[in-house]
Order: structure tokens, then C-alpha cells, then sequence
């Protein structure tokens, strides 16, 4: 039981909703607007529709993780990450799965706005997203249990959001967009790493079978510095490739923010990377300001 938390409250709630996780949403969609703004297609309206969509869908994903990682038995008293609401008792099943059907829900009303601005692909990716979320952690093959959990964040977090959060503004994705996306993604995904590298012992034992699990501890970190890497590398392709101006380096002001990161995640284990994991967190909400702020200001 966490101090303070008492079992049903809107404290409950809030664990439940994990609201660090949240910059995982929001930095895509401040990126994909950025990049609207930079061919001269910003719209308030839709980029504020895919912002509180993105949310949506990030707290019926954390729900639904929390829901079915207690049904599969991944979340036990040996856990070692922030506190999962369903497998301390502070809110039942029935509520945690009405909660992340109301999130869904909610995505799927501003889902059907974003189709009546921008056409029918909407449809097509929304559907993909509650899809995905889902099958996370649940069904016959879950994705986070079988190592598809990276490639999930890549997608989903990085090219379907930034690109999907364009397309709405613009109608089309420039290859600015493109890559953009692959930044975020990246970064989403070292997210994920940490997370996995943290709860590698206990994943095995449970039979999630992560990409940590299935190569090792130096194969994740290797897979996290390279993240970081890609994700600093894009602002100087940008330049180089005239997709953006200078102030499109903006974002390199936090390479020594990520390289410290990367030395403090191959020499830490278990839940002191548990600060880690924020850390990365905050990294990829910075660098998605940086990022944005300079190609709005790019010429």
C-alpha cells in the first residue's frame, strides 16, 4: 500500500494515470505542430485535438497495462518500478477497466473530429492505436511480452503521432516530418529500454520475454545509447539536408544531459533506475521544446 493513498480516492487515480509518463504523449505532437508550423499549415484546432487524443490514448495504454500485467501475474510484490493501483488493491479491476474504456473513449470522440477534418486515414490510425495499446499486454500475443514492445513505442510514439499530428494540420507529411519522427521515437523508446532494463530479472521470472530478457543487460544498454545517439544525430541531418535552418540544432543543447544519462544507466540496476526512467523522460520533453522552438524559428 502506498502512505497517504486511500483505496478508491482521486490519489488512486492519479498513480493509476502515472502522470511521468506522460511527456511520452505530449513531446510528439508538440514536435508534429512544429513541423506544421514550419511548412506554413498550423492549425490550432486540430493540433489541440491530437494533443488531448495523444493523452487520452497514453492513459488507456497505462491503464490497460496496469490491468493486464495484474492479470498475467507480471506485477507482483517483488515489483520494482512506481506503484501499480490494480496489484496494490487501490483501485479494483472492474474500475481500472472502465477507466481505460472512458480513455479510449475519449480518444475515439476527438479521433472522429480529426476524421471530419482530415478524411479517413484518421479512422485507420486510431483504430491502430487503441489496437496496439491493448494488445500491449493483453491477448494472445502480447506485444510488451514477446520483445514487439520496442518497435510498438517506435511506431506508435514516434512516427504515427508526429506524422499523424502533421497530416492533420497539413494534410500531407514532408520529409521533415519523417524524420522528426524517428527522434521522438527513439527517445520514446529509451523510455521503455530503462523501464525494461530495471525489471529484467523480474520479467523473466514472469515470462515476459522483453528485448532485456531475451539479449541481456549490455545488449539494452547498448540499444539505449544508440536511442539517444539517433535521436541527436536528426537536428544535424536536418541542416545538412536543408529540411530546417540552423536554430534546428537546438535540441543539441541537451547532449551532455543524455550522455550523462547513458553513463548512469550502465552502471545502475534495479530500482534506483527507477529515477532513471523520469530522467529519460524529461530528456525527451526538452529536446521536443528544443526541437520545436527551432523550427519555428528556422527560416
Amino acid at each position: 500500500m502506498v502512505a497517504g493513498v486511500v483505496p478508491g480516492s482521486r490519489r488512486a487515480w492519479i498513480l493509476a494515470i502515472r502522470l511521468p509518463t506522460l511527456p511520452a504523449a505530449i513531446a510528439p505532437v508538440v514536435v508534429g505542430t512544429a513541423a506544421a508550423w514550419s511548412v506554413g499549415a498550423f492549425r490550432p484546432a486540430p493540433a489541440l485535438a491530437a494533443l488531448l487524443g495523444a493523452l487520452a490514448l497514453q492513459i488507456g495504454t497505462n491503464l490497460a497495462n496496469d490491468l493486464f500485467d495484474f492479470e498475467k501475474g507480471a506485477d507482483t510484490e517483488d515489483r520494482l518500478g512506481p506503484p501499480r493501483v490494480v496489484q496494490l488493491g487501490l483501485l479494483s479491476p472492474a474500475e481500472v477497466r472502465k477507466g481505460m474504456l472512458a480513455a479510449f473513449g475519449f480518444a475515439t470522440v476527438m479521433g472522429l473530429y480529426l476524421t471530419f477534418v482530415a478524411g479517413p486515414v484518421i479512422v485507420a490510425i486510431g483504430i491502430a492505436s487503441i489496437v496496439a495499446a491493448v494488445a500491449y499486454t493483453a491477448g494472445p500475443f502480447p506485444l510488451g511480452y514477446n520483445g514487439l514492445g520496442d518497435l510498438f513505442v517506435m511506431i506508435f510514439f514516434g512516427f504515427v503521432a508526429v506524422c499523424g499530428t502533421i497530416y492533420v494540420q497539413a494534410g500531407r507529411v514532408p520529409e521533415l516530418g519523417w524524420w522528426v519522427a524517428l527522434a521522438m521515437g527513439a527517445l520514446a523508446t529509451a523510455i521503455l529500454v530503462v523501464n525494461n532494463l530495471r525489471d529484467l530479472e523480474t520479467d523473466a521470472a514472469a515470462g515476459k520475454r522483453t528485448l532485456a530478457v531475451r539479449f541481456g543487460r549490455p545488449f539494452a544498454i547498448g540499444e539505449y545509447s544508440l536511442l539517444l545517439l539517433t535521436a541527436c544525430l536528426v537536428p544535424l541531418w536536418l541542416v545538412a539536408r536543408g529540411l530546417a535552418g540552423p536554430p534546428a540544432l537546438l535540441p543539441l543543447l541537451t547532449v551532455p544531459l543524455a550522455a550523462g544519462l547513458v553513463r548512469r544507466v550502465m552502471v545502475t540496476s534495479g530500482p534506483a533506475m527507477n529515477p532513471l526512467l523520469f530522467q529519460t523522460a524529461r530528456l525527451e520533453l526538452l529536446f521536443a521544446l528544443l526541437l520545436a522552438a527551432g523550427l519555428v524559428l528556422a527560416p
